[in-house]
């Protein structure tokens, strides 16, 4: 039996993040609003709201929801900043700040990774944010200033 992705959302939601202790609803919000799903390898989606992190490939992984919902709401991103974010992976982190802040810029080092993250964002149409492929120990000069990384 297949699981329901949307009813899964929102017993994440309640159960892993507010539970915890986590109280911004912009964040809340804009956790309810993406469908982790799109960013995992599909042979995973049933487990798209597990309690953990999940291979992404590269050797890298998904975060754990409740790290990504506490990193934003410590984070507190407003709708007038611009954010750099460095290790974009699978681009669902990109995607809630995406939702929180005027603009996202992201770096991720692994080009299969970047290619992966802006295609699922773009089929998304999350046009607010930016993403390069490189080395994010470098920074983003050519788009700095930034107001949170």
């Amino acid at each position: 039996m297949a699981v329901d992705l949307k009813k899964a959302r929102a017993r994440m939601v309640i159960e892993q993040l507010e539970r915890r202790g986590i109280k911004n609803a912009r964040v809340l919000r804009a956790m309810r609003s993406i469908p982790r799903e799109r960013f995992i390898p599909p042979e995973l989606a049933d487990h798209a709201y597990d309690d953990g992190p999940l291979p992404i490939g590269g050797e890298q992984t998904i975060s754990q929801p409740y790290m990504v919902a506490l990193m934003t709401e410590v984070a507190a991103p407003s709708d007038t900043e611009q954010v750099l974010e460095v290790g974009t992976g699978s681009g669902y982190q990109t995607a809630v700040l995406s939702r929180l802040s005027a603009h996202v810029f992201s770096i991720e080092c692994d080009q299969r990774l970047h290619d992966r993250a802006a295609a699922t964002l773009a089929a998304m149409s999350i046009n607010n944010c930016t993403l390069l492929a490189g080395d994010g120990s470098l920074g983003w000069p050519q788009a700095a200033p930034f107001d949170l990384i």
